[in-house]
């Protein structure tokens, strides 16, 4: 009985797994930039110093979903999405270079360039400092220019230029902030042929649609798994009533 009931109470502890995975693509069904999580199931034989006899399922993200998400109109002159491939250079929490899809931009304290999430965006020489202005406007590559207070409307000024990035896709990986780094913890160059558009910011790749089919089968396979340790008990409690001496 032992056998059935660890591997149904390992299929209900990875299912609880997948469903967070599930849960927190679903949350960020409107989150700009998001790339979701891909999960997949898999057996796991359970190897010791014996013949491995017993196998347990395990989920595991395979991957992440690049595919671009919708490009939704703004109107703003610092909002950015990048057309096609390509990722916009930011400083991650650690204070290290990371990457995002995010362009829903802002001036913040003291004339910084930060994203939604409030990572500061880079630049040629790190982040990006805006003086105070009347208008700013972002290029296709990223070029930044700005009229600074006071002047005439032809005095525009080159600022700096946002770094734009296209490491291949297999080499990132995801972090718990949402932000992608290089996998071997270097720093990918400046692509030059990343296009942004401007005006605009790319939505979530996230289907809300097929993250609540996926938590509706998630439930009927906890369920189910659940039903499976109660029969091991059941099954438990009356070869037990039979072995009792009478």
């Amino acid at each position: 009985m032992d056998r059935m009931l660890y591997v149904a109470m390992s299929g209900v502890k990875q299912i609880m797994l997948a469903q967070e995975s599930n849960n927190h693509n679903l949350a960020n069904v409107s989150t700009t930039g998001f790339r979701a999580d891909l999960n997949e199931f898999r057996a796991m034989p359970v190897f010791g110093d014996v013949y491995p006899s017993r196998v347990y399922s395990m989920t595991e993200r395979p991957g992440i979903d690049f595919t671009p998400g919708a490009l939704v109109s703004t109107g703003n002159d610092l909002d950015v999405a990048i057309h096609g491939k390509g990722f916009i250079a930011v400083q991650g929490p650690d204070g290290k270079e990371a990457y995002t899809r995010a362009g829903e931009l802002h001036v913040g304290p003291g004339g910084v360039l930060m994203n939604g999430s409030g990572h500061y965006v880079l630049g040629n020489n790190g982040p990006i400092s805006i003086p105070p202005y009347e208008k700013v406007d972002i290029a296709q590559d990223g070029t930044i220019t700005a009229r600074p207070m006071g002047q005439a409307a032809t005095g525009m000024a080159v600022i700096d230029r946002i770094k734009l990035v296209s490491p291949p896709l297999d080499q990132l990986d995801k972090g718990l902030d949402g932000l992608f780094r290089l996998q071997s913890g270097a720093v990918a160059p400046a692509d030059g042929n990343v296009i942004l558009t401007s005006g605009a910011v790319e939505g979530s790749n996230a289907n809300p649609v097929e993250s609540l089919v996926t938590m509706i089968n998630l439930q009927r396979q906890y369920e189910m798994q659940v039903k499976m340790m109660r029969s091991g008990e059941d099954n438990a409690s009356a070869a037990s009533k039979l072995l009792q001496v009478q």
